[in-house]
């Protein structure tokens, strides 16, 4: 069973004295919301080969959930999520409570023009600023070489990747592709909340993105085009509620006028109550 660490003074002094012992021993860091699943599992696989030493966090950050959002559903199984972790060969688990990692509501805001206010941002007010501020402590705390975030959700790793370098913090940002059910339906921790009839009709994202790449192959280059063609081909499926969004950016979310291969998918919608996120990288994934 890997170490389990819930005081910040505590997992702080441990690693400082990790790395004090052996000056090379690198340590690989995945930060996760817990209800563990493949995609978060390949993430620690990755780790552990990159690193001596591999933490994972546990955490239901509250902070980057707005008014009316799924904080309180959210699902969580520490032990359930203990046991993967030992499966994977995760050294050590952090998981604080809520008051260790916020002692006091935190008033900081961080914003990235262009990255935070659009999207997911646009959509969820107050969630990048959430992502970015448990980040950055998670970073502080543990003193990682290296972090590794899945690119499912490919905003987020883009908003960390900024952050790391704009304040020149001294981890690697390790992106990894996103992991997908055999159906095509990326993992994640909400896809519990599914019913089996929802389920099968989460299955066309990874469809429309199939459709999409077809268009693209056959020379359509309007995004516009190609936006339509998802957004229609979605909710022709009985339990997608409501689409949020469906853009096509660069690899750096920036708005594209002509597709090329590269660019990226990205959508967000609702299936029955569960609101699912995906991308896709054009050109890359073979059907």
């Amino acid at each position: 069973m890997p170490r389990l660490f819930k005081k910040i003074k505590e997992i702080r002094g441990f690693i400082r004295d990790l790395k004090c012992k052996g000056n090379s021993i690198s340590v690989g860091f995945v930060p996760t919301m817990g209800y563990l699943h493949e995609g978060h599992l390949e993430l620690m696989r990755r780790s552990k080969i990159q690193n001596e030493f591999t933490v994972v966090s546990i955490y239901v950050n509250p902070v980057q959930f707005g008014p009316g959002e799924d904080f309180r559903q959210y699902p969580r199984d520490l032990e359930r999520d203990l046991a993967l972790c030992e499966e994977v060969g995760v050294d050590a688990v952090f998981a604080p409570e809520d008051k260790e990692m916020y002692p006091e509501p935190p008033i900081t805001k961080i914003e990235i023009p262009g990255l935070t206010d659009r999207l997911e941002g646009l959509h969820r007010p107050g969630h990048f600023n959430g992502v970015a501020i448990v980040v950055l402590k998670l970073f502080n705390i543990v003193q990682p070489d290296r972090a590794y975030f899945g690119e499912k959700d490919y905003q987020q790793l883009k908003v960390v990747e900024r952050l790391v370098k704009d304040l020149s913090i001294p981890v690697e940002i390790v992106p990894v592709p996103t992991v997908r059910e055999k159906d095509g339906l990326a993992c994640s921790s909400r896809n519990v909340y599914l019913s089996p009839e929802e389920r099968q009709s989460a299955t066309a994202i990874y469809k429309s993105f199939l459709l999409a790449q077809k268009l693209f192959q056959s020379g359509n280059r309007d995004p516009e085009v190609i936006k339509d063609a998802i957004k229609d081909f979605l909710l022709k499926h009985p339990h997608v509620r409501k689409v949020d969004y469906v853009e096509i950016t660069d690899d750096n979310l920036n708005p594209t006028d002509e597709v090329k291969e590269g660019d990226r998918i990205l959508l967000a919608l609702y299936v029955g109550n569960t609101r699912l996120i995906d991308n896709w990288r054009i050109g890359h994934e073979a059907i």
